[in-house]
């Protein structure tokens, strides 16, 4: 028997059911919506649906997460991690590994940030690279690609990031997992800082200016 993880989805379709083997376990979110089709498929080839209630984030941040085709797999995995962490988040695309433009994706996950209507953004693509430099068009967005998790530490606390950047063709699993759990635990709390942050910020003023 395997357990197939689909944590991270709000709806549960046929088509996840018909990916899992008969007898096997799908863990979903406690909140899921099984389609009424994934429900009967679920019985035909008996597959037992364990629900999973999310631990509650110390801080509770929205997070608006985004990806190209070369990132979109790391998405996916990256949504069963922030439902783990207890964080909500919004997926503003890609949805398959057919072909797409970084800049479009990156770009609205971006401008929610800057909008203020998710407090972060975590945005993949193959390199990290091009999805960064779109983001930091966006006035009010620092962008940090980050490769490791002294980097998204050093981001956080030192640079105020509020978008981080990842290769999803260049960093496993495993390491995405750690960058973003480092990424997500710090903050920028000391004041030196914050000054350093705020000269970043009047600098964009500068250039944003009517």
């Amino acid at each position: 028997m395997s357990v197939i993880d689909e944590r991270g989805k709000r709806v549960i379709t046929e088509r996840e059911i018909k990916q899992v083997a008969s007898g096997d376990i799908l863990r979903i979110d406690e909140g899921a919506l099984l389609t009424p089709l994934a429900q009967d498929a679920a019985r035909e080839r008996d597959v037992q649906i364990e629900r999973v209630r999310r631990r509650s984030a110390a801080r509770r941040k929205k997070i608006a997460l985004a990806a190209d085709h070369g990132g979109f797999e790391m998405k996916e995995e990256l949504k069963r991690a922030l439902a783990d962490l207890g964080y909500e988040f919004q997926d503003f695309g890609a949805h398959s590994t057919d072909p797409v433009d970084y800049p479009d994706y990156a770009h609205t996950a971006a401008r929610a940030v800057a909008r203020g209507t998710c407090d972060l953004a975590i945005i993949i693509d193959g390199a990290g690279i091009g999805s960064c430099m779109v983001a930091n068009k966006v006035p009010g967005v620092r962008a940090a690609m980050c490769y490791d998790s002294a980097t998204a530490r050093n981001s956080r606390e030192h640079n105020g990031a509020n978008a981080l950047t990842l290769g999803g063709k260049m960093i496993t699993s495993e390491l995405m997992r750690e960058i973003v759990e480092a990424w997500l635990s710090t903050e920028l709390t000391e004041d030196r800082h914050r000054r350093r942050v705020a000269k970043i910020d009047a600098i964009e003023r500068e250039y944003t200016k009517d």
